[in-house]
């Protein structure tokens, strides 16, 4: 093999399959639309580029002197597709289990750290006014947000926020963004309620 053109065929699949499946299983109320546009934005060049970075994997393209002129080893392009090419690489060595794994952990789990705020914001889908709005509807009080806790430095927080109904802890989550970690939790709270 000369190129790694089939593995990022195999690996763009893989990719994914593991981060549709994520979807599906942890936002069942989204919409396809909104799914899709989520999954784009996850198994995107430019988020699969800075994670081949991240990886140190431009330092290890072959590339023809060309490319290495114009600064190969750091084009987006390049550096995603030599990151599916590792997916496909782990996949077929490993199986399909292992390649989930390393797309969960660099891929789904820092988007689930953010709060998964990313969800909300795509989608359009304000699960805060939703959960009042089926709070309502049953007859239960307002919904109350409250910061649980917070740890890391100031410029880097991660905050826990619990939802209350009635006083009682419905849901909480967890998120770098007070707003963002509230729509979670929020989200979390409607699947609760049903």
């Amino acid at each position: 093999m000369v190129d790694n053109e089939s593995l990022e065929f195999l690996g763009d699949a893989v990719v994914g399959l593991v981060i549709a499946e994520a979807l599906y299983r942890e936002y069942p109320d989204l919409d396809e639309g909104a799914k899709s546009k989520i999954r784009a934005s996850l198994v995107s060049a430019g988020r699969l580029s800075r994670l081949g970075d991240a990886l140190g994997l431009g330092e290890h393209l072959l590339l023809g002197r060309g490319e290495e002129k114009t600064g190969g080893r750091r084009k987006t392009a390049l550096l995603a597709d030599a990151c599916e090419a590792i997916v496909a690489a782990i996949y077929l060595d490993a199986g399909l289990a292992a390649a989930a794994r390393f797309v969960r952990r660099e891929l789904w789990e820092p988007f689930e750290a953010s709060g998964g705020g990313d969800a909300a914001a795509v989608s359009g889908v304000d699960y805060k006014s939703a959960l009042q709005e089926r709070l309502q509807a049953r007859g239960l009080g307002l919904p109350e947000y409250r910061v649980a806790g917070e740890r890391g430095p100031e410029h880097d927080k991660v905050f826990e926020v619990e939802v209350r109904v009635n006083g009682d802890v419905a849901a909480t989550a967890t998120g770098r963004s007070k707003k963002d970690t509230e729509q979670q939790a929020a989200q979390r709270a409607l699947q609760a309620f049903g």
